[in-house]
C-alpha cells in the first residue's frame, strides 16, 4: 500500500513530499492479481484506505485524537460505516465468495461518480494518492459488470439492459398449484386468528397494494402494531422478511403474525389446526396435498407457496425487457435521476429493494426530525442481531407498487411519495432535491405499479 500511494505521489511537484523519493516501484499492488478482478478490487479497497472509514472495527488514526479535528474524523468514520461496511465484502472478494448485490452497487457507483474518497480525506498529506485513478475505476466497473451478469441479471432482461442496477421480474417462481390454492384460502381465512376476525389479507389486502394503507395495522381486539405493514407483493424476492429481517423466508414469516398477541392473537398452531380440521370439506382438500395434516409447517408452507405467485410485472419491466416504447421521455429522465442520486445503490435488483438493511438517517438524524420519540419499532435490525451498529437499520423496502402503498417509511409517518423522496435525499445522501426533479422521479415510480392476474393494481 505504501509503494502504491508513493507511486501516485510521484506525479506531484518535485519536493512537495520528501517521501516520494522513497518510491521503489510504480506498480500498484492490485496489479499483482491480474486475471482475478475480485482480488484486484479487494486490493484497491485496501490500498486506497477505504477500510479506514468503511469498517466498524477500523482503528482511530492518531489525528482522530486531536482537538478540533478529532470529532470530525470520528463523525466521518461513523457515517462511512453506516453507509457501507466493506469488511464482509473484502473478505468475500479475497476468498472467492459471492458479494452482496447492494455492496457491489455502492462500490460501482463510487467508481462511476468519482465521489470517494472525499476530497478532505485524500488531500491530507498522510492520505495523498488514495483517490481512485482511472485504471482503478476501470477495474471496479468491469468487476461490477461481471458480478451482475453472473449473479444478478434477470432471465427476462434484454441484452442492452443486462448491466442495469435494477432488473425486470422473472416470469414466475416455480410453485405447486395445489399448494397455491390451499395457501390462497388460508391467506384469507380468519380462523388463523384467536377470535376469528383477522386474516393475512386484513393487513395485506391484495386489492390495496398488498398493504392496508394505514400507519399501523389494526390487529385482534383493536390493538395496533408498532411498524408499518410492508407489502406482500413480490415479497418472495426479499433477502429476509419483516423490517428487521427476523424471518428467513416466506414460510417462517407466515408463522409470526398468527401467534403475535397484537396481530392475530392465536395461542398456538395446535389451536389453529383444530379449527381448520373441524372443516371437513377443507380438511379433505388439505389432506390430499399434505397427508400429514394440519400443523405449523404445512399451514405456513401453503401460505408461502401462494405468496410466491404474487409477482407484479410493470411497464418498467417491459422497458427492461426491450420494449423502448414502454416509457415516456419524462419517465426515463426520472429513472436517470433515480440512478444519479444513488437510489439504485440500495433499491437494486428485480425487487428494486429488499436486499439489504440500511441505516435511517445517515446524513441527518431522522428521529430528531420526526420528533415523536423512539419506539421499539425504531430499533430495526438491532432487535435481531443485538449489534449496536444495526440499531436504526431497516430492510430496504421494494419500490414496486410504491405509488399505491402509502404511508411510507418503517414508521408510516410520511403520507406522500413526494415527501418520502425529499426525506430520503435529505437524510440519506444530504441533498435538497428540487421540485422538478421530484416530479420526474415520481413519473418513474409510477411505471413500477404492476399487474396482478392481468389487471393493473389500484
Amino acid at each position: 500500500m505504501r509503494n502504491t500511494i508513493l507511486c501516485k505521489m510521484a506525479a506531484l511537484p518535485v519536493g512537495l513530499f520528501v517521501l516520494a523519493f522513497l518510491t521503489q516501484s510504480c506498480t500498484s499492488e492490485y496489479k499483482k492479481y491480474a486475471g482475478d478482478e475480485a482480488k484486484q478490487v479487494a486490493s484497491i479497497i485496501r490500498e486506497n484506505g477505504c477500510l479506514q472509514c468503511h469498517a466498524a472495527n477500523a482503528a482511530l488514526p492518531f489525528y482522530g485524537k486531536l482537538p478540533l479535528i478529532g470529532p470530525v474524523v470520528k463523525a466521518d468514520m461513523l457515517e462511512g460505516t453506516r453507509y457501507l461496511d466493506l469488511t464482509a465484502m473484502v473478505n468475500a472478494l479475497e476468498n472467492g465468495q459471492p458479494v452482496s448485490e447492494v455492496d457491489m452497487a455502492k462500490v460501482e457507483n463510487t467508481a462511476l461518480s468519482g465521489t470517494m474518497p472525499p476530497v478532505k480525506y485524500y488531500t491530507m498529506p498522510m492520505h495523498w494518492g488514495t483517490n481512485l485513478d482511472s485504471e482503478e475505476r476501470a477495474v471496479i466497473i468491469s468487476w461490477a459488470k461481471s458480478v451482475r451478469k453472473n449473479n444478478y441479471t434477470s432471465p427476462t432482461v434484454s441484452e442492452e439492459f443486462m448491466n442495469e442496477p435494477v432488473q425486470p421480474l422473472m416470469t414466475s417462481i416455480p410453485t405447486n398449484p395445489d399448494k397455491v390454492a390451499l395457501g390462497f384460502a388460508l391467506y384469507h381465512d380468519t380462523r388463523l386468528s384467536g377470535d376469528n376476525t383477522i386474516s393475512c389479507s386484513t393487513c395485506h389486502g391484495l386489492n390495496t397494494g398488498g398493504v392496508d394503507r394505514k400507519q399501523y395495522s389494526e390487529g385482534i381486539k383493536g390493538q395496533f402494531g408498532g411498524v408499518n405493514a410492508p407489502t406482500v407483493y413480490n415479497a418472495a424476492l426479499n433477502c429476509l422478511q419483516f423490517w428487521d429481517g427476523r424471518a428467513a423466508d416466506l414460510k417462517e414469516q407466515a408463522a409470526g403474525p398468527p401467534l403475535n398477541p397484537v396481530e392475530m392473537g392465536s395461542a398456538s398452531f395446535d389451536e389453529i389446526s383444530a379449527k381448520l380440521a373441524a372443516d371437513k370439506d377443507f380438511s379433505t382438500k388439505f389432506l390430499a396435498v399434505y397427508p400429514e395434516g394440519f400443523n405449523q409447517s404445512t399451514i405456513t408452507d401453503a401460505i408461502a407457496e401462494f405468496e410466491k405467485t404474487l409477482l407484479t410485472p410493470s411497464r418498467f419491466d417491459k422497458y427492461l425487457m426491450g420494449d423502448k416504447s414502454a416509457l415516456t421521455a419524462e419517465e426515463l429522465e426520472g429513472y436517470q435521476l433515480f440512478k444519479d442520486n444513488k437510489c439504485a445503490t440500495c433499491h437494486v435488483g428485480m425487487n428494486i429493494g429488499g436486499q439489504s438493511f440500511e441505516y435511517m438517517g445517515i446524513k441527518n438524524n431522522y428521529f430528531d426530525y420526526r420528533g415523536t420519540g423512539l419506539t421499539d419499532g425504531d430499533n430495526g435490525r438491532f432487535a435481531v442481531t443485538k449489534d449496536e451498529m444495526d440499531r436504526h437499520k431497516f430492510k430496504t423496502p421494494t419500490l414496486r407498487n410504491v405509488m399505491i402503498t402509502a404511508p411510507y417509511m418503517h414508521d408510516g409517518t410520511v403520507a406522500s411519495v413526494e415527501d418520502a423522496i425529499r426525506i430520503m435525499h435529505q437524510f440519506q445522501i444530504g441533498k435538497n432535491i428540487t421540485d422538478p426533479e421530484i416530479k420526474k422521479i415520481v413519473a418513474y415510480l409510477n411505471t413500477l405499479t404492476g399487474e396482478y392476474n392481468g389487471a393493473l393494481l389500484q
